[in-house]
């Protein structure tokens, strides 16, 4: 199996930071829309696609939003003050390059009378080359969000990119559809926002769903790097089966159910405790009376930074496990 490439690298192009999904939203409803049997677009903007099958009611969700900045205030020489959409790093946004809506192009640093080894986002701003206050706002607002800038870099192993939190996951979702033939359960596909600010999305659409089986899809870390905490998940070793994350503690059989997918169909995987996030599934898990939840995550280095980096054979096998699990019935 081939990535496609220009589907991803337009799905990560897409500017959509949380609360502003809308652009994301109609590029994948579009790519969709003949695979799929019912297209809805909720109260809060998740993306519902259905599959009508006959069998149980599964959800599997991948967000569409990503991270980024709000401006807060502009100041009389032009420079802008912000907060944070979602998880950003200070000392990873020093130097960067980031975009607004509008194409508008700004560049972050820091005020240099305070100490960079404790850089807060509250002394930082962007510039974006205008000399006072009355021109900035000529092209920018109160209340304008912007995200990195992006380049989206591959060669024959690796995908770098910003945004891939979790326009991956998005793209796996998507490949998925197409790839489902004659199927037995009743598979809802959300492409949900706000994950970044605290699973917003998924909370609504799995109440409306009421899912007997839950599955997200998305990122996770890596321990393959020097230095790094121990972790037992490395790029180029598989899809990512979660055990546990900070949402979440994964149903037994949720879990057994995906690691016998896998070995029936020699597909590589690894198992994932991870200390430090969560994903949809953490939201889903807990809707309602409960729902057996499971996650499905690309390995992945530099998250939340404009450039981080996946293995394509790992997005494959994700791939191709997410689509073994659903094509037959499955019961829980």
């Amino acid at each position: 199996m081939k990535i496609n490439s220009e589907l991803l690298k337009k799905l990560v192009d897409i500017y959509s930071p949380s609360g502003d999904e809308e652009n994301i939203c109609s590029f994948i409803k579009n790519e969709i829309k003949d695979y799929v049997d019912e297209i809805n677009i909720d109260n809060l903007g998740n993306l519902i696609a259905r599959k009508k099958g006959n069998g149980k009611k599964i959800m599997i969700a991948s967000h569409m939003d990503q991270i980024g900045l709000m401006i807060t205030n502009i100041e009389k020489e032009g420079f802008l003050r912000f907060t944070n959409i979602g998880g950003i790093d200070p000392h990873i946004s020093l130097g960067q390059k980031v975009i607004f809506k509008d194409g508008t192009i700004g560049v972050i640093d820091y005020e240099e009378t305070s100490d960079i080894t404790k850089l807060k986002l509250e002394n930082m701003y962007i510039d974006i080359g205008v000399s006072s206050k009355e021109e900035a706002e000529k092209v920018i607002n109160i209340g304008d969000s912007c995200v990195y800038y992006n380049t989206y870099l591959e060669d024959d192993n690796r995908i770098i990119s910003g945004a891939l939190d979790d326009r991956i996951g998005c793209y796996i979702s998507i490949e998925t559809i197409k790839n489902l033939k004659n199927i037995e359960n009743d598979l809802y596909f959300v492409f949900t926002v706000q994950e970044e600010l605290g699973l917003r999305g998924a909370k609504t659409s799995a109440y409306s769903i009421n899912p007997d089986l839950g599955i997200a899809v998305d990122i996770t870390g890596s321990g393959d790097t020097p230095g790094a905490k121990k972790f037992a998940i490395e790029l180029g070793k598989g899809a990512s089966i979660k055990v546990k994350d900070k949402g979440i503690v994964v149903h037994p059989k949720v879990k057994k159910l995906m690691i016998n997918t896998a070995k029936k169909h020699n597909i590589p995987y690894q198992l994932e405790i991870f200390e430090y996030g969560s994903t949809d599934s953490g939201a889903i898990h807990l809707t309602r009376g409960g729902v057996p939840s499971g996650v499905i995550s690309v390995p992945t280095r530099y998250a939340h930074s404009p450039n981080e980096t996946i293995y394509k054979k790992d997005v494959v096998s994700c791939i191709e496990l997410l689509t073994k699990l659903l094509e037959k019935n499955i019961e829980i």
